[in-house]
């Protein structure tokens, strides 16, 4: 018999994939150093990772039938070429002086790679941890938030010894060796295989683990009325929390009168609370319900963003504002269960994917809305309420989808029972 892969190493392969594509979140890093060698502006450098969020959102809605049809060893193993190319090619377009090489190999190339690598280790993950869904995808995307603690300072150590030229080769490699050693190790558990005890405990009655609501695909999952709502929940989520993390800094000096050296602490911890959100409300979530769990992080950020305006001592300022990334984190962290919960592990991959599209428009439409309203009234405290409204939609949404899923089981449950009757009246 074919020895069975331990789930936990899985687990660790699957946060070496994310540990090394989540450096993304350390870009800015590489802002200051550029516009003091080449005289770019900071709108022109930031751009790059912009576009790479964008794009994976939508190489991950596109890729997603890859992943299932080619399984995550592979999907890992492009994810790595992608990645490494972009972030190595991004030396050759700094050594050139080429801002559009530095959007086609970070943005286009390494955008891709990113989208692939992040939904690649999620459906196996789900697989192997039937018990512990949300544990087990909190413990990879976890991964991609913590990460720019390790790349940041590596990268401005890189940056001091060597240039950024070199830099941009050396991390190429590294996070290629890192991710493909990792993508080796990937794979889905073998046919009708659950975890020691799994099976014998829910006979028992010991372990109650809820069905999924449905098996369906991808392309029958988003003809769904709860595929959509999950979408606008990751959408609206995404917009408010990644528009707070573009001007957490000069919010904090502007609402609460931090110092700029505070306020880049702040911004240094925030990174802390995003990596612990997405582990935290995960594997919360094994126990309460997703539903329970998204409802908890409407409830949580309408408090915080309508208190947010009238926060001026700092110590309130930053809880709401930790608060926020927790929800923030914990979204992205959250999500793949959810979806697994819904629509079942037979393409969640793929799902998984068009789900990501939220946050690739999030991605641009947050920072967006923030600027014109901030240029328009020059104050954040309307722009924090805007959000407090946009998070009273997010609650009713969960709201709904909570009914929706009570509908489907109570249907369930009712056509069941009466293929029971029926069969016992044939009998």
């Amino acid at each position: 018999m074919e020895k069975v892969k331990n789930r936990w190493l899985i687990a660790a392969s699957a946060v070496g994939v994310h540990i090394s594509i989540g450096s993304a979140y350390a870009w800015s890093v590489f802002t200051n150093p550029m516009v003091n060698q080449y005289g770019w502006e900071v709108t022109e450098i930031s751009f790059a990772f912009s576009i790479a969020i964008f794009m994976l959102g939508f190489s991950a809605a596109f890729m997603g039938r890859f992943v299932e049809k080619h399984g995550p060893r592979k999907s890992a193993l492009l994810s790595a070429i992608f990645f490494s190319i972009g972030v190595a090619g991004s030396g050759l377009a700094t050594a050139m002086e080429s801002l559009l090489l530095l959007y086609l190999f970070y943005g286009v190339i390494g955008g891709i790679g990113l989208g692939i690598g992040y939904i690649s280790p999620v459906s196996t993950l789900v697989k192997w941890f039937p018990d512990r869904r949300g544990l087990a995808t909190g413990l990879a995307i976890m991964g991609f938030g913590f990460a720019a603690l390790i790349s940041g300072p590596a990268a401005a150590a890189l940056i001091e010894a060597i240039g950024i030229t070199g830099t941009f080769f050396i991390l190429g490699i590294a996070y290629f060796v890192v991710m493909a050693i990792s993508a080796q190790y990937l794979s889905p558990p073998p046919e009708g295989w659950a975890p020691k005890g799994f099976i014998e405990n829910q006979q028992s009655g010991s372990t109650k683990i809820k069905q999924d609501l449905s098996q369906l695909t991808a392309n029958e999952a988003i003809k769904t009325r709860r595929f959509w709502m999950l979408w606008m929940m990751l959408f609206l989520n995404v917009t408010c929390g990644i528009a707070i993390i573009s001007v957490a800094s000069p919010m904090a000096q502007d609402i609460a009168g931090m110092t700029p050296i505070a306020a880049a602490a702040m911004v240094g911890i925030m990174g802390l609370f995003n990596g612990g959100g997405r582990l935290g409300w995960a594997s919360l979530s094994d126990y309460i319900g997703r539903p329970n769990v998204y409802t908890a992080f409407f409830i949580i950020q309408i408090i915080a963003f309508f208190m947010l305006p009238f926060a001026t001592n700092g110590i309130i300022f930053q809880i709401l504002i930790f608060a926020i990334l927790t929800c923030y984190g914990g979204g992205f962290a959250s999500i793949p269960a959810y979806i697994g919960d819904l629509f079942g592990t037979k393409q969640l991959g793929a799902i998984h994917g068009y789900i990501l599209t939220a946050w690739a428009l999030a991605g641009v439409a947050g920072p967006i809305l923030l600027s014109l309203i901030y240029d328009s009234t020059n104050s954040y405290n309307l722009t924090m309420v805007i959000f407090g409204v946009l998070f009273i939609v997010a609650f009713i949404v969960s709201l709904w989808i909570r009914a929706d899923i009570s509908r489907i089981r109570n249907t369930q449950k009712t056509t069941s029972k009466t293929i029971s009757q029926v069969a016992e009246e044939v009998q």
